[in-house]
């Protein structure tokens, strides 16, 4: 069994208007689903990802209205790293950041967004379909193609090894591992952990998680459980889910690849009301009310 790269990222915002300004607005992604979280429904669950929605572009968000500004820290994922086609590509994204900038070196470009999330956008070459969203303001060829990987702190990443290359069956890959598939891979590294330690909050990435054939997921929890604790199985409507910690500390997730966000809504219109799961549907007017009011990026991107 081989993980199929990210399935998607998921951070911390303390505001999700804001929020789907830089990721829908700047960054040209396709609000795919806007749900709540399902262990705390009063929140939002925003998806960012493609023009399907597909796993390996996916990057999610629980809104937490005046959370704390947080800060990565030893057993956390500290950057999101991106891919795109072309140095044409990278000189765009450098001119459309501008200010979001905090260096270019080579073809990566490292950036920010509004609440201090660290990305990296690289010149990749690979195999992997482009997973890419239609944005009026971005051509294809320029655009955003996907999840390159992640990086994470870790004061001792040898701990790792072992649980990543035996249990998870990474390959070892330049300084990091690549988790690779059939279809697309992704990779995961360490950098050295800063001293102060790490503060959840807006900014910050809660976990990544894995991609995983439906068919395969029961046997990676077997695999997962008969060394480290692992949840579950849990059923998120859209995918399933198991939750653990590698021996770094990062919080990781298996998802499945499927069902998908367009199981209770068409994919013409993926994203433009709150969605909620048939075991959450009964609270949608208590929640509705409570959520803070979003635009349609679509239709504000249209209208400019």
């Amino acid at each position: 069994m081989k993980l199929e790269g990210v399935h998607h990222v998921t951070a911390i915002t303390a505001d999700a208007p804001r929020n789907v300004e830089f990721y829908a607005g700047l960054l040209g992604l396709r609000l795919v689903k806007k749900t709540v979280n399902q262990d705390d429904p009063t929140v939002y669950h925003l998806f960012y990802a493609d023009e399907r929605g597909d796993p390996g572009s996916d990057i999610t968000f629980f809104e937490y209205p005046g959370a704390r500004q947080g800060r990565a820290g030893a057993g956390m994922v500290h950057t999101v790293r991106w891919r795109v086609a072309s140095d044409e590509a990278l000189d765009f994204w450098q001119k459309r950041l501008d200010n979001h900038v905090l260096a270019r070196d080579g073809n990566r470009l490292t950036f920010v967004d509004r609440e201090g999330l660290r990305h990296e956008v690289g010149v990749i070459e690979t195999t992997d379909e482009p997973l890419i969203a239609e944005h009026p303001e971005i051509p294809a060829e320029l655009a955003l193609q996907g999840f390159d990987g992640v990086r994470a702190f870790s004061a001792d990443p040898e701990q790792s090894r072992g649980f990543l290359e035996g249990t998870l069956e990474f390959d070892p890959h330049d300084d990091g591992w690549e988790a690779r598939g059939e279809q697309r891979g992704g990779l995961y590294a360490y950098d050295a952990a800063p001293e102060n330690p790490g503060i959840g909050g807006a900014g910050t990435v809660h976990h990544v998680a894995w991609a995983s054939p439906i068919g395969e997921h029961d046997a990676w929890r077997e695999r997962i459980a008969a060394g480290s604790q692992v949840t579950p199985i849990i059923d998120r409507f859209y995918f399933k889910s198991i939750y653990f910690r590698e021996p770094s500390g990062v919080l990781f997730e298996i998802a499945t690849i499927g069902p998908g966000f367009a199981t209770d809504e068409p994919l013409e219109h993926l994203g433009e009301r709150l969605s909620l799961p048939p075991a959450f549907e009964h609270l949608r007017s208590q929640v509705e009310p409570i959520l803070t009011p979003l635009p349609n990026p679509r239709e504000t991107a249209a209208a400019r």
